[in-house]
């Protein structure tokens, strides 16, 4: 497999999360990563089983419609269902490598925002998903990388300031990229559901239209 940039095609973004449910903030900052990067496309990735966190509220196939709802208005974003229809714990390490051999000559831009980044040596197998794509953590104001510990080690080689550099090799990058930081998020979300509140503006209107249309999260229940 070869790294010369002539012969690469235009990466693609991956983002994944549980997106329970999704919301503006999730694809305000996947778009933003989207146009500046230049990438093809963004694969938005629910997990199964996340690893990391509490069993999601709603079930896959209701997480995979509110997505596909949110989404589709969106020429940027591509819904990804290989971890929904893969048995076990949602690896990245998995995914990556499922995308890679399908994918052999596209650069791979894994979306991950600061915390997560911070967290990755609690990810199962982490130091493989370099070997399988770039890493683009997006920044918010005052957030700094690790300056001292493992990943810090593992960071400084890979890191580059110039976003032409994840055109040029297909992985092992790591690029750091401010984008809009929405206050938002699921955990809110869910707790003004459960409170019966709107939470219109804070996620698209088809994904709001459809929670109450079924009464996901509890909303609308006596």
């Amino acid at each position: 497999m070869s790294n010369n940039s002539a012969t690469l095609e235009p990466p693609i973004g991956v983002f994944g999360g549980t997106f329970d449910p999704v919301h503006l903030a999730h694809l305000r900052m996947a778009l933003e990563v989207w146009e500046t990067v230049g990438l093809a496309e963004v694969r938005l990735v629910p997990c199964q089983i996340p690893p990391h966190r509490d069993t999601p509220q709603l079930s896959a196939e209701q997480r995979l419609a509110l997505l596909r709802a949110g989404s589709e208005v969106c020429p940027a974003f591509r819904v990804d269902t290989r971890e929904l229809e893969r048995p076990g714990p949602s690896y990245m390490a998995d995914t990556l490598a499922s995308l890679r051999a399908e994918l052999p000559h596209t650069p791979l831009c894994l979306i991950l925002g600061m915390d997560a980044f911070a967290g990755l040596p609690r990810w199962h197998r982490w130091r493989e998903l370099a070997e399988y794509a770039h890493i683009i953590v997006m920044e918010r104001p005052g957030s700094e990388l690790p300056v001292t510990g493992e990943l810090a080690e593992w960071l400084a080689p890979r890191q580059v300031e110039d976003v032409a550099a994840l055109r040029q090799a297909l992985n092992g990058r790591v690029f750091r990229l401010a984008v809009t930081q929405l206050d938002i998020s699921a955990t809110q979300i869910r707790a003004l559901l459960n409170e019966r509140r709107s939470i219109q503006f804070l996620v698209p209107e088809p994904v709001w239209h459809l929670i109450r249309e079924q009464g996901l999260y509890g909303y609308g229940e006596a």
